[in-house]
């Protein structure tokens, strides 16, 4: 199958609804490809997301994300990310990476924080794979173990950790600079990063405003609201013109 546009579903939490939009215009004003975002927002998901939120749930869409390729009938490619990230490539580089061997292709972190909380005070759990699933690159038609009765039944971690897969040869690597965790990876001129991960917490939290990276995401933000003054002739009252 022929993708003549670039599927992307993001993460939406309803405490973080800044970060989809900045996040979305990162992708949109980048993109050299027609692209298509869909933000995975749970009360529209319900039919299909019937399992009972987790105590150790971080976010809304810790679940959801895994529901891609059932939206896209097990059909062609998609890609997923969370929401509190912010693009500084063209989205279709990312695309390109599109490689049929696997099933699904993510950077392999070897993330172990040793805090204890991340954003609005949430648990920081360690676990094996920890945030392989924040930005997946989905080959549709290899996930169908990923169906709903699945979905709404596997642990969180059987899920997170890719046991739904026969074996981990299907999953694929992606490069680093794709999900690069903000103050955890290497520090980075923003030249050599894709995809900024605020993993621990957003910008758009008071207490994460002075996090690596923030002023990038603000000044993302301050594009996305910017509008340009229209011709002089619109902005003169009607009266004027007479």
């Amino acid at each position: 199958m022929r993708e003549n546009k670039i599927k992307i579903f993001i993460g939406f939490d309803t405490r973080e609804r800044v970060a989809f939009h900045v996040l979305s215009h990162s992708i949109y004003s980048r993109a050299s490809s027609p692209v298509s975002i869909t933000p995975l927002i749970l009360s529209q998901l319900k039919p299909l997301l019937w399992r009972n939120r987790s105590p150790l749930q971080s976010t809304d869409f810790a679940f959801s994300r895994f529901l891609v390729p059932y939206l896209c009938d097990f059909d062609g490619w998609a890609i997923f990310m969370d929401c509190d990230m912010l693009v500084l490539d063209d989205i279709s580089n990312l695309w390109d990476l599109r490689n049929k061997e696997y099933a699904v292709q993510v950077v392999k972190h070897d993330h172990k924080p040793s805090e204890n909380t991340k954003f609005l005070g949430q648990a920081q759990l360690q676990y094996e794979k920890k945030n392989w699933s924040s930005v997946m690159l989905f080959n549709c038609t290899k996930c169908q173990r990923l169906d709903l009765e699945y979905i709404n039944s596997a642990s969180g971690l059987e899920l997170h950790r890719f046991r739904w897969l026969e074996n981990e040869s299907l999953i694929g690597d992606l490069p680093k600079s794709w999900n690069h965790l903000a103050g955890y990876d290497p520090n980075h001129p923003i030249s050599d990063i894709s995809n900024i991960h605020f993993t621990s917490g957003g910008p758009y939290y008071n207490e994460y405003q002075s996090t690596q990276y923030a002023s990038v995401w603000f000044e993302e933000r301050n594009a996305m609201l910017h509008c340009e003054q229209l011709n002089k002739e619109l902005h003169t009252p009607k009266e004027q013109n007479k």
